[in-house]
């Protein structure tokens, strides 16, 4: 799957009277927020450009004005909404790192060529991503390790799974 935009974060709420917003990044590289101008933002499968101005990076969040705010209520406006920049100023995925994006609907094949399901999410709260599946058995989920799963193609939409460590690490949910 090739999405033209891409999530980079959530604006959590207005920090201040001056109309900055709190946002939580989702960014590989926190600092990239720095560089960037616009954000989009998305509504009912539309994506609108509005301007950013990021005014400082602190303890992992960013601090930025959208769309000019320039008043607590100006930035209320914003709050729980994600951003997303476009894949033309997306930074490139790295060291055969893949965006999440293009991981969503893939498919996830043995060895054999069974198919074991398809990529509905990517789970982030610890140190190794968590890959969920959908299944005709359930949902099934599996810590992203390269041990299991050995090759990944999102171009062609295929992901190829090592049977054995699967069945060692994977938690079905029926």
């Amino acid at each position: 799957m090739n999405c033209e935009y891409l999530l980079i974060g959530t604006v959590l709420k207005p920090q201040g009277i001056r109309g900055e917003c709190k946002i939580k990044s989702y960014a590989a590289d926190i600092g990239l927020f720095s560089g960037w101008k616009a954000v989009y933002l998305e509504d009912r499968g539309a994506y609108t450009s509005i301007p950013m101005k990021v005014t400082r990076i602190h303890e992992g969040f960013v601090y930025a004005r959208l769309a000019d705010s320039a008043s607590a209520d100006d930035a209320e406006a914003f709050r729980g909404r994600d951003l997303y920049i476009d894949r033309e100023h997306a930074a490139p995925a790295e060291n055969g790192a893949v965006y999440i994006a293009d991981l969503i609907g893939c498919t996830a094949a043995d060895e054999q060529g069974r198919t074991v399901g398809t990529l509905t999410d990517v789970l982030q709260y610890g140190t190794v991503d968590t890959w969920v599946f959908k299944t005709p058995e359930g949902t099934l989920m599996a810590p992203a390790l390269l041990s299991v799963f050995p090759q990944v193609d999102t171009a062609a939409g295929r992901i190829l799974v090592c049977s054995e460590k699967l069945q060692e690490v994977a938690v079905l949910d029926r």
